[in-house]
């Protein structure tokens, strides 16, 4: 028991670690958070942390075949992640704040917001060998032939990833109701220069 608790809180740690770092996602979330509320901001942050945990769970069970996949049609899946990402900078860039923030009334469009966190996060297949080289730095590979551990440790890894989307979402949810149409105008410019910047790095990297 004490063996899988130390596992968990590996994993905790090591979702949390990976997830942290504020790139073009947590700039969409922060957005999303913003300008359609806490629901919208979950939702998008479940995403990423959706696709890490298969990312870990990718590396914690050694499924080099789908690794080995993912790394072969890298170019593919960074073109596609580069170019979403132009598209959906350039529209926050452009696209002016209502007076009033827009509540999303149907699921469908969180489900969207999940959607395309989850397929941008996982457009990085090199994450997967974050996870491995993190793993391996915690002393975890050689408990990787269990099945038990290797579950533990990729449940660890989506509640830590969870749980850093949770507080930037809460960090971001509580100067919600201090930015007015002209500050959230600046957000829009702010978080569309990063995303789709973010975007045109990428793509100039398969160049």
């Amino acid at each position: 028991m004490t063996g899988h608790l130390n596992v968990l809180l590996k994993g905790f740690v090591i979702g949390f670690v990976i997830a942290a770092p504020v790139g073009p996602i947590g700039i969409l979330c922060a957005r999303r958070t913003l300008m359609h509320g806490r629901r919208a901001g979950f939702f998008s942050g479940m995403g990423a942390a959706s696709a890490d945990t298969i990312y870990g769970f990718i590396a914690a069970f050694g499924l080099t075949v789908v690794s080995d996949f993912l790394v072969d049609h890298q170019i593919f899946l960074r073109l596609m992640g580069g170019t979403i990402l132009c598209i959906l900078g350039i529209r926050t860039l452009f696209i002016p704040p209502k007076g009033e923030r827009e509540i999303p009334k149907s699921i469908t469009k969180y489900a969207g917001m999940f959607t395309s966190t989850f397929l941008l996060t996982l457009t990085n297949p090199m994450t997967i060998f974050s996870f491995a080289a993190v793993f391996a730095g915690f002393g975890l590979a050689r408990t990787m032939g269990s099945i038990t551990v290797a579950g533990t440790l990729v449940l660890g890894v989506f509640l830590g990833s969870g749980l850093w989307w949770l507080f930037l979402i809460g960090i971001f949810s509580l100067f919600k109701k201090r930015f007015e149409r002209h500050e959230l105008q600046w957000v829009n410019r702010f978080a569309g220069i990063i995303i789709a910047g973010s975007g045109v790095i990428i793509l100039a990297s398969l160049m």
